[in-house]
């Protein structure tokens, strides 16, 4: 794969940090790889945003790419009307990956809150710049009670569009995970009817960039160029676990 989006079920779950863990893992194989951010929301100019933080936590390797900076943390199409800019259309962020993937072996393009959130005033979403480009989503989400809902929704809006769905990452595992987390594992797959691909533990984001880098294959699995294995981490992490730990 050349292009990968990555979307998620909402916002602040480890977006940004499941792709600096693919961009690192990508980086270390040695591939060459581009980071497209279509619309940075919240963060004003000088400030740093996801692009910075991807870089941080991959490293220098990693080439990044912002399209469109807007200032107030809102939905892009909102954020854009409200400061006065042009939105960011589907066509945009397809032409502009479609370039990257010209010069480089990965390009992952990480959306801004879900899927179906609207770059622009005429309803167009990551979804669409995923169906431009004929790129599959990889599909971040939550541990915890709700995600069933969510991560299914997003799966069938997928099928809906004819966009193909890469699998689930869980962007921030509990270090001490409930009832709920633990019974996810298992049917979160069962429920999206897409493979589970990883599981990044919370608080990784605060790592330094070279403990990151050195972790990261860990929280991905194979398809993702990682070593994590859904089976085993479902044994030792389900809800199994949590009963004999009792």
């Amino acid at each position: 794969m050349t292009v990968i989006v990555v979307s998620g079920t909402g916002t602040e779950i480890g977006k940004t940090v499941t792709t600096a863990a693919v961009a690192a893992v990508a980086l270390a194989a040695g591939r060459q790889v581009a980071v497209l951010k279509p619309a940075q929301t919240g963060v004003g100019p000088g400030e740093p945003g996801d692009a910075q933080e991807v870089t941080r936590l991959a490293g220098e390797g990693v080439t990044t790419l912002e399209l469109a900076r807007f200032p107030e943390p809102l939905a892009p199409n909102t954020a854009a009307r409200r400061a006065g800019m042009a939105p960011v259309r589907p066509h945009d962020v397809a032409d502009a990956a479609a370039k990257l993937a010209t010069e480089y072996d990965l390009v992952l393009v990480e959306g801004a809150g879900g899927l179906l959130v609207r770059l622009d005033d005429e309803g167009g979403t990551l979804a669409d710049a995923a169906r431009l480009l004929g790129a599959p989503v990889l599909v971040v989400t939550t541990a915890g009670l709700g995600t069933l809902n969510t991560t299914t929704l997003t799966a069938e809006a997928l099928r809906a569009r004819g966009v193909e769905s890469l699998g689930v990452v869980i962007g921030s595992w509990p270090t001490d995970p409930d009832l709920a987390s633990r019974c996810n594992l298992a049917d979160l797959p069962a429920s999206a009817t897409v493979p589970l691909l990883g599981a990044v533990p919370e608080g990784a984001g605060s790592l330094t960039g070279p403990s990151f880098r050195t972790s990261a294959p860990n929280w991905l699995g194979p398809a993702l160029g990682g070593t994590w294995d859904a089976e085993s981490f479902t044994r030792r992490e389900g809800p199994g676990a949590g009963a004999a730990a009792s």
